[in-house]
């Protein structure tokens, strides 16, 4: 688990918002205080679809989702904060496994998560990871530390490690 920092709030959150950069990943849970305070869960309700549209997976999509956290949050005044909590895609899990020849396989591996929390002022990511089993290894930990740091910075999204 990292902490970053993201000092460029503005061009962040256009990154986040704005464009399809975060869309492949899972949407767990956010919440935006403007107003009102507005929660939203992740969490597919399977009955709402036919079956024949029924999705496999368990949560929303950022990209499902990420126009109306927009519609929330834009307007003349900024947002009180917010907070979202966004999950690597199963499909992405296995191919970092694989890519990182790491000891586990995509069952053992609950999440990797992104928590991006906006109080106002500062924009911060922490990184977590989640498993399915008990183990001292961190060596996923690590690795997914790093895949983020190299995520933002390929995508030109300015971090300091705190």
């Amino acid at each position: 688990m990292i902490a970053l920092s993201l000092p460029e709030v503005k061009e962040c959150m256009s990154k986040l918002l704005l464009t399809e950069l975060f869309d492949p990943f899972y949407f767990i849970e956010g919440e935006i205080v403007t107003f009102n305070t507005f929660t939203i869960d992740g969490r597919l309700k399977k009955e709402f679809f036919e079956p024949d549209g029924l999705p496999e997976r368990e949560y929303a999509l950022w990209k499902e989702v990420r126009e109306f956290c927009f519609s929330v949050i834009k307007g003349k005044r900024t947002p009180l904060s917010f907070q979202f909590v966004l999950c690597l895609s199963d499909a992405n899990i296995e191919k970092l496994l694989k890519q990182q020849e790491l000891p586990f396989q995509p069952q053992d591996v609950r999440g990797l998560y992104l928590n991006l929390k906006y109080d106002g002022q500062k924009l911060t990511c922490i990184t977590g990871t989640s498993m399915n089993l008990f183990t001292m290894d961190k060596s996923l930990e690590q690795a997914w530390d790093k895949m983020v740091q190299k995520f933002f910075a390929q995508k030109e999204i300015t971090y300091e490690v705190l």
